[in-house]
């Protein structure tokens, strides 16, 4: 049996090692850098991942992060190298002013474990303020009985860094009659002063102009200057003395501004104007000098604003007496400021885990919480806790922050959000609190798939629509919540056409949203058959479909295609024959296009633009028949140019051109005749007009000579074939007159009103359609329009040796 002594001993060995346990682990959780001020924006300040004993890439996997109460954040984590990087410019003057030492605490969040690290950085400083005099120039009244060795203070230069970068030296500009003294206080202050090394003769010189520089001990040096004048002034040879060398006061922060302070008090054993004080601030630094007023005549300090404790909680400043001699006295001011409970404990989320699984085990954390007070002593002590009857409670971690956990199983189909209050109360007089509110949803699990409002939808689409154009939004609905309800679209694999139907069409996989890939073209692909598939993000994942059917509109985009008349090659100009005997409405020629278009896109309409002789010609609205309008006369022109358009019914409507030339003659000759004139008429010289008319008439005759013989031979060559083809049984006497002939499942009908007849003349040959005498229709099919050959009959002309065979042949 062991005796009760070493029980004892093993108890106080088991806490004492507890003890050490708890103080090793406090003391490996706080985490210490430095880092200089002014650095950039990105600046390295510690490897956090190696001092937490992670990998850089663990860090957003356990989700470390930092939490602060300031409203700037001073630095910030680099996921990718793991380390704790400056946030911004930091100024290390602003955040301690001139404290020895300038600390920055933050924390360190490791959610998934539930811990905090504290970190503690030092801001060190850089030489990046130059020593400051409150006054660029100071004047100095000094009297002239002023014995030798007579000691004047001269203004302070601040510094605003601290150690070797702040204020080291002062140096005055040279003079035979002032020198200059550095005396330092009890408290390492420097204090310029102004001794008088001559006596001063005013009537000799009145005024005296000095230079004090103030230097500090960076690297570099950094200094700056005030202007010195001394003004000489008459006897007066008693100084202001203040009743005591130090006021002390004590006040609120909650006083209003204009309350009165204390009353200082100089007295000066001159008499008259010699013996009145003005009262003025001689030492305070300037950004507090707006807090306090100083009447000048009587001394009575004053607030000038409302007070802050915690802003500043203590002031110091000098006060300077001055009689019209200038002769100074000078006394200190010290006021505390006492803290009062007026600000409330704040409460702030740093973390909220919401939702949360109503399948979580006792425990879970909710939420990190940061409480905290801006007053001191009793009235910044605060206690927290969480209303009753719910299944949370707080647990304190590190510092001011709790953590807020579930203590039973939550139950979604019981309560679903719960609006959890947390009340923060301070210890003051009276204590002052605050509640903050926390809604928590309980989630569910996956239990509903996407659903479609519809069980099938249609869409349109115009074609030649622009490539990435939006045709359709389809949206599924999913009754759970967050993750679960986050819904994807997709489109099933499939081909239309033997093409993927990925190459037309893509849907935004969040927004549901449905672009065309590729721009539709109506004549190649009318519809389109998808299959969109709604997917949530749950665990696992569920979906469903809908049938989308995708119709493509057709467009006008394509010009009416010209069919009859062909378009002339080469050098060869279609000519249409009019006889002047044709009486109104004799059908010239037609023209027959088509549209590949469908609807009223390809609905056509002729219509006659422009005509040499207006009037002469009337074009068919819908049949693009060339007819005549009147009766033609003798002062008609061989040569008629009608310009004709074939336009659709779509909006633009389209339309396409042709040029018809008309020779109007009611024979062979005729036209001839009239070419060889048109021809003479052409030529551009007017020296040698003769020569060329001749040259023109032999020519025409011997192209009327070929004429005749060509189509002599061409008669016997037909009466030969003749012959020929009722030997071989009249094998064509069954074909009928006219066919159609048809361009992508559109029909025309053509008639043909003329024959092709070259005419040569020396070396070069000009091509003109003539019509044949009878107007007899002929056969054209799709077959002989491909061939290179005319459908018309081709003569050639010969130079005519018989004019009687040529009479005989006409």
């Amino acid at each position: 049996m062991v005796p009760p002594k070493n029980h004892r001993v093993w108890r106080e060995l088991l806490l004492l090692c507890a003890l050490l346990g708890t103080l090793w682990e406090a003391r490996a959780s706080q985490i210490r850098y430095s880092v200089p001020e002014e650095t950039d924006k990105g600046f390295f300040v510690g490897n956090i991942s190696k001092d937490l004993g992670l990998e850089p890439w663990e860090l957003e996997k356990h989700g470390v992060r930092i939490i602060s109460r300031g409203r700037t954040q001073l630095f910030a984590l680099n996921s990718r190298s793991g380390s704790l990087v400056t946030a911004g410019r930091i100024d290390r003057e602003e955040l301690c002013a001139q404290s020895a030492r300038c600390l920055v605490n933050i924390n360190i969040l490791v959610e998934d474990r539930g811990k905090l690290f504290g970190i503690e950085i030092e801001i060190t400083d850089i030489n990046d303020n130059n020593p400051k005099f409150q006054v660029k120039n100071l004047e100095v009244k000094i009297n002239e009985i002023a014995a030798p060795g007579a000691r004047y203070p001269l203004p302070e230069a601040v510094d605003l860094d601290v150690g070797v970068n702040s204020l080291q030296s002062y140096q005055l500009s040279p003079s035979h009659h002032f020198s200059l003294d550095v005396q330092t206080g009890d408290d390492g202050t420097i204090n310029p002063e102004l001794v008088l090394e001559r006596a001063l003769d005013r009537e000799e010189e009145a005024a005296h102009n000095l230079v004090l520089t103030a230097s500090d001990g960076g690297d570099p040096r950094r200094s700056s200057t005030v202007h010195i004048r001394v003004i000489v002034l008459d006897t007066n040879d008693n100084a202001p003395i203040f009743a005591q060398s130090i006021y002390r006061v004590k006040v609120p922060e909650n006083v209003p501004a204009g309350t009165p302070l204390l009353t200082v008090s100089a007295s000066d054993l001159d008499e008259g104007a010699n013996g009145k004080v003005a009262y003025k601030f001689w030492k305070i630094n300037e950004k507090r000098s707006p807090v306090f007023h100083l009447n000048e005549y009587t001394g009575e300090i004053s607030t000038a604003k409302s007070l802050d404790y915690e802003e500043c909680s203590f002031y110091e400043m000098e006060i300077q007496a001055e009689d019209v001699g200038a002769l100074l006295g000078r006394t200190k001011v010290l006021i505390s400021v006492e803290d009062v409970n007026d600000n409330k404990p704040e409460v702030i989320i740093t973390s909220l885990f919401s939702p949360v699984l109503e399948n979580s085990l006792p425990g879970t954390v909710i939420a990190f919480l940061n409480v905290h007070d801006q007053d001191s002593g009793k009235n910044g002590q605060v206690v927290c806790y969480t209303s009753d009857n719910l299944p949370f409670k707080l647990e304190k971690s590190v510092e001011n922050y709790y953590r807020l956990v579930t203590w039973e199983y939550l139950d979604r189909e019981k309560v679903s959000i719960y609006n959890i209050t947390v009340v923060a109360s301070d210890m003051g007089t009276p204590p002052l609190s605050t509640e903050t509110n926390i809604l928590l949803l309980v989630a569910d699990i996956n239990d509903n798939p996407p659903t479609f409002p519809h069980a099938s939808y249609s869409a349109y689409v115009p074609e030649n629509n622009m490539r990435g154009a939006s045709i359709l939004s389809l949206t599924a609905h999913d009754p759970d919540g967050q993750k679960n309800a986050q819904v994807t679209y997709s489109v099933t694999e499939d081909t239309s056409q033997g093409v993927p139907l990925s190459f037309y069409v893509s849907i935004n996989s969040d927004t549901g949203v449905l672009y065309a890939l590729q721009s539709f073209d109506y004549e190649q692909i009318q519809d389109l058959k998808l299959l969109v598939i709604a997917s949530d993000s749950g665990d696992p994942p569920l979906s469903s479909n809908v049938s989308l059917s995708l119709y493509v509109l057709d467009q006008n985009d394509n010009v009416p295609e010209i069919l009859y008349p062909i378009i002339p090659t080469h050098d060869s100009t279609g000519v249409e024959l009019a006889p002047r005997s044709a009486e109104p409405g004799y059908l010239v020629t037609k023209v027959v296009a088509v549209d590949r278009d469908s609807g009223q896109n390809a609905w056509l309409s002729y219509h006659l633009l422009k005509a040499s002789e207006p009037g002469l010609f009337a074009v068919g609205l819908h049949t693009g028949e060339v007819r005549t309008a009147r009766g033609l006369l003798d002062r008609d022109a061989l040569k008629q140019i009608l310009l004709v358009a074939v336009q659709d019914h779509g909006q633009p409507p389209l339309s396409a051109t042709i040029t018809l030339t008309v020779a109007v003659a009611d024979s062979i000759p005729d036209v001839l005749s009239d070419l060889g004139h048109i021809r003479t008429l052409a030529v551009p010289d007017d020296s040698d007009l003769t020569l060329y008319l001749v040259v023109a008439v032999a020519v025409v005759s011997c192209v009327f000579l070929a004429f005749v013989i060509v189509l002599l031979a061409l008669r016997l060559r037909r009466w030969h074939s003749s012959r020929l083809l009722q030997a071989a049984g009249g094998g064509l006497a069954g074909m009928p007159a006219s066919h159609f002939v048809g361009i992508d499942r559109v029909q025309a009908f053509l008639q043909t009103y003329s024959q092709e007849v070259s005419l040569t003349s020396g070396s070069g040959k000009s091509h003109v359609i003539f019509p044949q005498p009878n107007y007899a229709d002929t056969l054209i099919s799709q077959e002989s329009c491909e061939k290179s050959d005319s459908l018309l009959t081709s003569i050639k002309f010969h130079e005519c040796k018989d004019e009687a065979a040529c009479a005989q042949n006409r």
